[in-house]
């Protein structure tokens, strides 16, 4: 038996990408630019004018008082426990303010929708916004800072565990209801499982920018090393300030790559 030939249908080959695409997206860039650095008195002159006097002050920060390091030691620690107990605490509250907010666990908007308006006005209020209204309910001290710190990183925990809870594999939970298990059965040995990695590796990240917002803090009167840097700046001891900026870069340096390790075993 002969077999009828397929006639190929005529593919028509792919149009080239327009040009215009690309340079009306430049064009529409460059106006809000211009537009916003015309709306704000932005000026090239003046930066031009004010770079010899970035220069002095970088001569001045040149170099370090190295003996103002056991002087900020203490201050330095305060800052770091500050971190940890506001990131410990913002995680606590952030794992279960997740599950209510992702769609896929809670599938009434009543739950989900109050949870990420909720979410949505903590990350609103800015970390030193927040420690000075706690420095007015608690006073000057590490107290006002771990809540503001606090509040920061359920912000910010919260928002990227509920987006990768909403991303997890169904199957396991279809079965489980199958089986007829409950709702708190069914997030512990359905769903957490598959998240628990992710957690901690949002909640290592939110710990290493506590650890740089926890030194501005202090400059609001919410305890750390923030507190120094206040004193020196308004003294002029800039080699004092250089201290705590080196300080401040080796701590930093330190944490980044501790986490940055535990982020590769937990992957």
């Amino acid at each position: 038996m002969k077999e009828t030939p397929v006639e190929l249908s005529s593919c028509t080959p792919p149009m080239p990408p327009s040009k215009k695409k690309p340079l009306f997206t430049i064009f529409i860039v460059l106006v809000l630019v211009t537009g916003s650095g015309w709306q704000i008195g932005f000026s090239i002159t003046d930066l031009t004018a004010g770079l010899p006097e970035m220069g002095s002050l970088l001569v001045q920060l040149v170099p370090p008082d190295w003996t103002y390091f056991g002087e900020v030691t203490s201050p330095m620690m305060e800052t770091i426990q500050m971190a940890v107990l506001g990131t410990t605490f913002g995680g606590l509250i952030a794992f279960p303010l997740s599950m209510l907010a992702a769609s896929n666990i809670f599938h009434t908007n009543w739950i989900t929708v109050p949870s990420r308006l909720l979410l949505n006005l903590i990350r609103t209020l800015p970390e030193l916004l927040l420690a000075a209204l706690f420095v007015a309910i608690f006073g000057i001290g590490p107290v006002p800072g771990v809540f503001a710190l606090m509040m920061f990183s359920l912000g910010i925990i919260a928002k990227l565990f509920f987006e990768s809870v909403e991303a997890i594999d169904s199957g396991p939970m279809e079965a489980m209801t199958a089986v007829g298990a409950n709702k708190l059965k069914w997030m512990m040995f359905g769903v957490v499982p598959q998240v628990m990695s992710s957690f901690m590796s949002f909640f290592l990240y939110a710990f290493e920018i506590n650890i740089r917002a926890a030194a501005v803090l202090g400059l609001v009167g919410a305890g750390g090393i923030g507190l120094y840097y206040e004193q020196n700046l308004g003294f002029f001891e800039y080699a004092r300030v250089s201290t705590i900026i080196v300080y401040s870069l080796i701590v930093v340096l330190v944490i980044d790559f501790l986490s940055t390790r535990i982020r590769e075993k937990l992957q």
